[in-house]
């Protein structure tokens, strides 16, 4: 099936990770050939993102982990006397301990299906490369011959990295419209579901109602509406990747909306933490003198190279210890160390965490009143920004020669890895009635660090997510928690879940705090562990080619700083004399075929030179917003 294919390629790219990614569009880019497979069914391997049965079809396949059978042994007559075989895993080991709880009431879930999903397409015997779950479903093969062929494997920027990506954005704007046309059946009434007919109720007398419990059904039913991560990650507003989407462009592919709120866990309460200025001065959490030494110590902190007789002594201290040195209050200390900073208690020193607060201070006022972003339908966009498979390819038989191989860690046999000492993240997420500091709007992005319960146990990281984000359905928020593992998810994980959620989602809210509602309801969850891949010494692997480079997986960390200086390392090891991902080329530039003559201006605009892209409040969900290098302030 893959007769069509070239015998040579420059690259070839085993994995649709970020990194991945990123390093096959660089490739491309720089006018290299590129082949870029991935044997999975779903694009992006542990960074990708999921509809809710999505996620139910994965949870299932790593929890029975069934054997893969032998392929046929052709492929051996390939192989030179010379050459020696590298063999690959038919089997991902990247994930474990995964479990999956229901808390919401399950009648009538039985046979309710996934509204407007499509028939799946017939899984294919050792396919090398797909498109998203999600989006097989959508898009169809090319009906001539279901085969890779060279123009759907040879990356060049005009093909893959533009024209694809010009349909995902065209796939975006219409789940926008259709997001529109069914806003009002994101929410049923318990009554509507049974009888099938829904009650109109008008505005005001909604807003007035207590909201009606989300049953599993209605999960099931709008499981499209829901993007979720395996991997949980924000963009710093001044990181490398938001440097690179900018530099090459890329980020015309994606949008994104601001984080909203910083929070804190203190003495069993959640609280909104100052970090500009401004909200420094309005906080009613401070005093007066809190608020002035507050905004002295992030002053230095922003000059901090400047002085180094401040922090000399205390080189060789961690942060939480520096800290205590300074005149900060506790309440200051535990804002700066897990809200600001966000660095380990036990393990950051001085010097990472003034860094780390630094990076903070400088990625406030950008784009928003945070430092970071996130981007709509979820971290599994981003990868597909950078270049997208266009086929399957269903049979093995044809000898590919490349100068250079970059493989996802995966990948690699038990063999290749025996020396390789790998650390684990605990991963979980929910999906839950409500914030978990509930305000006026029911439309806020936050993040929220959980210091540890115990010396030596790590924090624990959440990222809460509203349903403008597309992750969710309305009337939901999705909620990730990570941390370096220490145990399986569940047990890392639950303990944090139970001080901040109710896990009985069928029994009424208690009452606190002199009438408040108490605590938000989990409706549905799930518990992973994943294998943390990052900073493995390439000399671990056995036996490992020199011009085969490997890739990690997600890190523990919250930025994306990792996978993007791993793709620039890997490439300009392979092609020294190039730039990295440098901007396509401007369309006045380019040189056309023929009389030389350009197209002519279609009239549209007052200026043939004029790129109009949506302001925060032009965008289509009302406050996201596109990144670019001109736009630097909301």
């Amino acid at each position: 099936m893959a007769d069509n294919l070239p015998s040579e390629f420059d690259v070839v790219v085993i994995g649709t990770g970020l990194p991945e990614s990123i390093i096959a569009s660089a490739c491309s880019r720089s006018g290299q050939r590129v082949l870029h497979v991935d044997s999975r069914n779903y694009y992006g391997g542990n960074w990708a993102s999921f509809s809710f049965s999505g996620l139910l079809s994965w949870i299932k396949e790593n929890q029975e982990k069934t054997d893969i059978g032998e392929d046929s042994e052709d492929w051996r007559k390939l192989i030179l006397e010379t050459e020696e075989a590298i063999s690959l895993n038919k089997k991902d080991n990247t994930i474990q301990h995964v479990e999956d709880v229901c808390y919401a009431s399950q009648e009538l879930a039985e046979d309710v299906k996934e509204a407007g999903a499509l028939p799946k397409l017939p899984a294919f015997e050792a396919s090398d490369t797909s498109e998203a779950a999600q989006e097989s479903e959508k898009e169809c093969l090319p009906v001539e011959s279901q085969s890779l062929g060279t123009e759907s494997c040879e990356t060049y920027p005009e093909s893959v990295t533009c024209n694809d990506l010009e349909s995902t954005t065209e796939r975006k704007d219409a789940e926008m419209t259709s997001e529109r046309e069914h806003l009002c059946d994101a929410t049923f009434d318990q009554s509507a579901l049974e009888t099938g007919k829904a009650e109109n109720v008008s505005t005001a007398e909604a807003a007035a109602l207590e909201p009606k419990k989300i049953t599993y059904a209605q999960i099931v039913k709008e499981g499209r509406r829901f993007n979720i991560d395996l991997v949980s990650k924000l963009l710093y507003s001044r990181g490398l990747l938001i440097d690179l989407l900018t530099k090459s462009n890329v980020s015309r592919y994606a949008e994104f909306k601001n984080v909203t709120r910083i929070l804190a866990f203190q003495e069993g309460r959640v609280e909104q933490v100052p970090c500009s200025r401004a909200d420094v001065f309005n906080s009613k959490k401070l005093t007066m003198v809190e608020k002035r030494m507050l905004m002295k110590f992030l002053t230095f902190c922003l000059e901090y190279e400047q002085h180094p007789d401040e922090y000399q002594d205390y080189k060789e201290c961690t942060f939480s210890e520096y800290l205590k040195t300074q005149k900060l209050t506790a309440n200051l200390q535990h804002f700066i160390l897990h809200s600001i900073a966000m660095v380990s208690e036990a393990d950051s020193d001085t010097i990472d965490g003034l860094k780390a607060t630094k990076h903070f201070l400088q990625c406030l006022g950008r784009y928003g009143n945070t430092p970071f972003l996130f981007p709509l339908y979820g971290q599994g966009e981003i990868p597909q920004c950078f270049c997208r498979c266009k086929a399957l390819i269903d049979h093995f038989g044809q000898r590919i020669s490349a100068n250079y191989f970059v493989v996802e860690d995966s990948y690699l046999s038990e063999k290749t890895c025996t020396n390789v000492c790998y650390r684990q993240i605990s991963r979980a997420v929910l999906i839950t009635d409500q914030s978990v500091l509930k305000t006026d709007s029911d439309q806020q992005i936050s993040i929220l660090t959980v210091p540890p319960v115990e010396q030596g146990q790590p924090a624990v990281r959440i990222i809460e997510l509203c349903s403008s984000t597309m992750t969710c359905m309305r009337n939901t928020y999705l909620v990730h928690f990570t941390c370096s593992s220490t145990k399986t998810a569940k047990e890392d994980l639950e303990p944090v879940v139970q001080k901040l959620f109710s896990l009985n989602a069928e029994t009424e809210r208690e009452s606190e705090n002199g009438g408040e509602l108490g605590k938000p309801r989990v409706l549905w969850a799930v518990y992973f562990n994943m294998r943390d891949s990052s900073g493995i010494d390439r000399n671990s692997y056995d036996c490992l080619p020199s011009n085969v480079y490997v890739c990690s997986g997600p890190d523990y960390a919250l930025g994306n700083d990792y996978a993007v200086k791993q793709a620039e390392t890997f490439f300009q090891e392979m092609f020294p004399k190039e730039e990295f991902c440098p901007p396509p080329p401007n369309p006045e530039d380019i040189i056309y075929d023929g009389d030389g003559t350009q197209p002519e201006d279609p009239g549209f605009s007052s200026s043939s030179n004029t790129k109009t892209e949506p302001s925060p409040k032009e965008s289509s969900d009302g406050d996201s917003c596109k990144v670019s290098e001109e736009h630097h302030e909301e």
